[in-house]
């Protein structure tokens, strides 16, 4: 399987193929939903009804990392919170078909999150502190962590190693990057120890999905060990904001206010991770096309800024 293209061969008949080998009937419709990282289609069965199925990104993760996926989300679905978990069959979540490793959800009708008052705020941090409750009582061995290997020093690598990063940006990157990873370092130092759990690891407002009976979680793809307020700050616009969701997450789950002094490092980090997230997938057809402002030199111009930027704000 070609790394520059690891979905060529995923055709929509071996989408579908793929879901009549674990027993199902589709009827011929499928949609592809948003998602780069991984390829997810949502595919019409014999009687009306949906599933989801999503075919992972070959070599990204293990298939025992993939298996602790699975176990936290089904741990989580098990305790009544609203996270959509696969499907098993015979005892199995992680299926295989035509080269791909893929799995099968359920579809939930659902829209856009509503984070607009306060009311719902409060609701989504009674939801984050009972998944992070159920995410305390036990580690992960297989998924990583929310640190700087994985968050500054692998996605600067594949920055400098890409041909999209300009010859002439190639030093100043490097000396913002050194200059961002000091910065997010002594941050970290500054605070001293955190309790660290298992998280949702990306929770954004495009994974958090609401129904009429309130908010659910869905992928749990780059679920990773690290501290509480890694699924808090992204949901929130400003302070205010940030401070009705830990009104909510308090009545379930105590909060280490220490934290909250971490979110610009957090932000920083998401920041350089994202930038070499493109760079390593460009050779993916479906990055140029989502991502074209990734192949303009001013894009660049722009990230080298906000890194200073980032850091001077951390210093």
């Amino acid at each position: 399987m070609s790394k520059a293209a690891p979905y060529a061969a995923l055709s929509p008949d071996t989408a579908l193929d793929a879901i009549a080998a674990c027993g199902l009937h589709p009827d011929g419709r499928l949609l592809a939903l948003n998602s780069y990282e991984n390829r997810v289609y949502q595919i019409g069965l014999d009687g009306g009804t949906f599933i989801v199925a999503k075919f992972y990104r070959p070599q990204r993760w293990s298939d025992v990392a993939i298996g602790e996926e699975h176990a936290f989300a089904r741990e989580l679905s098990s305790a009544e919170l609203p996270m959509v978990a696969p499907l098993a069959f015979e005892g199995e979540t992680l299926l295989r078909h035509g080269g791909f490793r893929y799995a099968v959800y359920p579809r939930r009708g659902s829209r856009a999150p509503e984070l607009e008052t306060r009311e719902h705020l409060e609701w989504v941090g009674r939801l984050i502190a009972r998944m992070h409750g159920i995410g305390a009582r036990d580690t992960f061995s297989h998924r990583g962590a929310i640190d700087r290997d994985t968050f500054i020093d692998a996605p600067a690598r594949a920055v400098l190693a890409s041909p999209l990063l300009p010859a002439r940006q190639q030093e100043k990157y490097r000396q913002a990057i050194a200059r961002a990873g000091s910065a997010i370092a002594m941050r970290f130092d500054s605070i001293g120890a955190v309790t660290r759990i298992r998280l949702h690891g990306d929770c954004h407002p495009g994974n958090l999905l609401w129904t009429d009976a309130g908010p659910h979680f869905v992928d749990l793809d780059d679920a990773r060990t690290g501290p509480a307020v890694q699924d808090l700050w992204m949901l929130a616009n400003d302070d205010a904001a940030l401070d009705a969701l830990l009104e909510g997450y308090a009545q379930f789950r105590d909060f280490d206010p220490r934290e909250r002094a971490l979110i610009p490092a957090l932000r920083a980090m998401r920041q350089v991770h994202w930038a070499g997230w493109i760079a390593a997938r460009w050779d993916d057809p479906a990055f140029p096309l989502a991502f074209p402002f990734a192949a303009e030199p001013r894009w660049w111009e722009q990230h080298v800024a906000d890194l200073h930027e980032a850091a001077e704000a951390l210093e």
